[in-house]
């Protein structure tokens, strides 16, 4: 859910987009001029701001300035019923994520307000040119382990290059990170780092993302679009999940890499476009080019050089740095403060196998201190199936898949799971799981400490 401010003087449209941005989840306030807008913005911080360009006292532009001068990482989407080029270059170098034409098209506004979100801050340019990673972007956390090691030599040795990158690794191992990593040591790290979700984009939206298009070009083209090979220009364009573009798309990604020129649809007009060019995917790609479904030229164009980031249950070194570092970032968003992990919590995550990678950390860190009502995070504080992940591994009859040999056995690996999957359900509440169970609890502290259930 996104916080945003919706600006124009046709109070009948304000609440029409109001209305229809409330429905699909988003926090919206309007204001009808700009000075209410400006005030607006000096009484709370907007994510997203939606103003038409012109306005009965001032223009978006006014608005544009003044909010980015404040704060930079405000989303700033021009709306206007005069578009043209020049205008939309204009806005855009001025620091707007997009602009959009009138009559609005929610497929197209939801879509845009989507790539922002998605993207926070990737047209905004890197205020400091020569400092290195950890100063240039805060959120990112530098690793001990061997592979966090070996990605840093990587990135610093290719960043200051012009060649294509690949990353590969696992969803949620912070492939776009390492890219902004090679975008910031670059020597392109004044002009824009652009990121674009290709999973997100089907056949026909692609082309028009990646090129823009003019007007009338196609049914739903009802305004001229900058596209994002133009809007990095001189930057870096990340391509995100690279392997789910069709094999037409891949066709017209390949000549505009190769010849450095984009041609929107409908025009006639080449754009010089000079990005570097990273990429990322969860899949294998040289897999994916024996299967046919990537292009084999389009592949070796992109795999100039490669980075693989290892899942982060083989770099369990690492986790306790992510893990403080989440602490701290989600102490923050949710006002609380809270000093630190149990000591059960810190050996449950050191078991925990992961899937989700750092992604899936942080998440279960944040639920934790939303819930976590003492000093430092306890296991109640976690989902079920973490913890009963580090409880089934303690079984001597279920690890490493063994099956019971004899009736005892079965027996007993019946009763642990029954007395497991009551605890889940009641949240590890000992008194309603002996209820549930018909036992008292000295009889179900029993059956806990026999089968390894004690955290």
């Amino acid at each position: 859910m996104a916080k945003i401010l919706v600006v124009d003087d046709d109070s009948s449209f304000c609440i029409m987009l109001k209305t229809f941005l409330t429905k699909k989840g988003h926090s919206v306030s309007e204001a009808f001029s700009a000075g209410k807008a400006l005030k607006a913005c000096e009484a709370e911080t907007f994510d997203i701001i939606l103003t038409d360009y012109r306005l009965p006292d001032g223009s978006g532009l006014d608005i544009l300035k003044q909010v980015k001068a404040a704060n930079p990482e405000t989303g700033v989407i021009i709306m206007t019923g005069y578009a043209d080029i020049k205008m939309a270059v204009k806005t855009i170098k001025m620091g707007a994520f997009d602009y959009v034409a009138k009559p609005i098209n929610p497929d197209e506004i939801i879509l845009t307000i989507q790539n922002l979100l998605a993207q926070k801050n990737r047209s905004s340019k890197v205020k400091k040119t020569k400092k290195q990673t950890k100063d240039a972007n805060p959120n990112f956390i530098q690793g001990t382990s061997d592979n966090a090691l070996l990605v840093k030599q990587h990135y610093e040795l290719v960043a200051p290059t012009n060649l294509s990158v690949i990353i590969q690794g696992d969803s949620g191992t912070g492939k776009e990170y390492v890219a902004r990593q090679i975008h910031d040591y670059s020597p392109r790290n004044k002009n824009p780092f652009v990121a674009v979700d290709c999973g997100a984009l089907s056949k026909d939206l692609a082309l028009s993302e990646f090129f823009g298009h003019i007007k009338g070009s196609f049914t739903s083209a009802i305004s001229d679009k900058t596209g994002q090979f133009e809007v990095a220009n001189g930057g870096t364009l990340f391509l995100d999940e690279i392997g789910n573009l069709s094999y037409d798309v891949q066709v017209n990604l390949l000549r505009a890499i190769q010849e450095r020129k984009i041609k929107p649809i409908g025009s006639n007009r080449e754009i010089s476009a000079d990005v570097r060019i990273i990429v990322a995917s969860n899949d294998n790609l040289k897999q994916a080019v024996k299967d046919g479904k990537f292009r084999e030229d389009l592949y070796h164009r992109l795999n100039e050089f490669s980075i693989t980031i290892a899942p982060l249950c083989e770099r369990i070194k690492d986790l306790p740095l992510f893990a403080n570092q989440f602490l701290k970032q989600a102490n923050t968003e949710l006002n609380k403060s809270i000093k630190s992990f149990s000591p059960e919590v810190m050996e449950v995550f050191n078991q925990y196998t992961w899937p989700g990678n750092i992604r899936e950390l942080r998440n279960v860190i944040r639920r934790a201190v939303l819930i976590e009502q003492g000093a430092s995070i306890g296991i109640k504080s976690l989902p079920p199936e973490i913890v009963s992940s580090k409880l089934r591994s303690q079984d001597p009859l279920t690890k490493n898949n063994k099956t019971p040999e004899n009736l005892k056995d079965l027996k007993e690996m019946a009763e642990r799971e029954l007395i497991l999957s009551t605890l889940e359900k009641v949240r590890y509440n000992k008194s309603k799981a002996a209820e549930i169970l018909n036992i008292d609890r000295k009889t179900l502290y029993n059956k806990m400490k026999q089968y390894g259930l004690q955290l």
